[in-house]
């Protein structure tokens, strides 16, 4: 029986704190990206190997979509929004190794990864337009509006949640019971299937917080519709 998604039994305590599967399995992707980029870092050369070469794909393709979206120079928005999205990306990939459940198949990943978009995108609001300005965003297009404004601040970072939390869970949950019917081999189409939606749930995730960021820095304010349909 698949444990309840709202809850984490921990594995060990540091000190007080109690150190869940989602914990650890987050550090381990953290560690993984870090040691990667680390290591791709150190081979850099003018003629690039086939590694570097899809890196650099990566990274222009990052620059294109926060340039498009956000009409900004992208260098100071290139490592937020491409952490996350590598971070979703190989969280959700993780459920292919035997045993691993993905950190995004639980909402305190999920509110985490939004927690910090939130942030990102106050601390950005802020940098760009000063306090006051940031604050008189809340006003547009009339001073009526900024209760809304406030509460859209907050429901769409519960959407962001939400959808995440919904799409990877149910992608487990399927491939679980499938897995228990069926054994090993009638799943294959589902885990190709699996890495298709992880990767377009992360890229949606980056996408998000590329637009939510763009409207704080100066951008119009993404509507209800295009902040559920990107």
């Amino acid at each position: 029986m698949m444990a309840s998604p709202l809850q984490s039994q921990p594995l060990f305590h540091i000190g007080p704190a109690p150190i869940t599967e989602p914990v650890v399995v987050a550090w381990g992707v953290m560690a993984f990206l870090v040691v990667g980029a680390v290591l791709a870092a150190r081979r850099l050369s003018i003629t690039p190997s086939k590694g570097q070469a899809a890196l650099e794909i990566l990274v222009s393709a990052i620059d294109t979509q926060l340039r498009e979206t956000m009409q900004v120079d992208p260098a100071p928005y290139r490592a937020l929004i491409g952490s996350i999205f590598l971070f979703v990306l190989v969280a959700n990939w993780s459920y292919l190794i035997p045993g691993v459940e993905p950190p995004t198949a639980r909402l305190e990943t999920d509110a985490a990864l939004a927690l910090i978009v939130l942030a990102a995108t106050i601390v950005h609001g802020v940098r760009t337009r000063g306090f006051l300005g940031y604050l008189a965003t809340f006003a547009e297009p009339s001073w009526i509006m900024i209760p809304l404004n406030l509460i859209e601040q907050l429901t769409r970072t519960f959407s962001m949640i939400v959808r995440l939390f919904g799409n990877v869970m149910s992608g487990v949950f399927i491939l679980g019971i499938v897995l228990m019917l069926a054994g090993l081999i009638v799943p294959i189409p589902l885990m190709a299937l699996h890495l298709l939606t992880g990767a377009v749930q992360a890229y949606i995730f980056a996408v998000l917080a590329t637009v939510f960021i763009g409207a704080a820095v100066g951008r119009r304010r993404p509507s209800s519709h295009e902040a559920s349909n990107p």
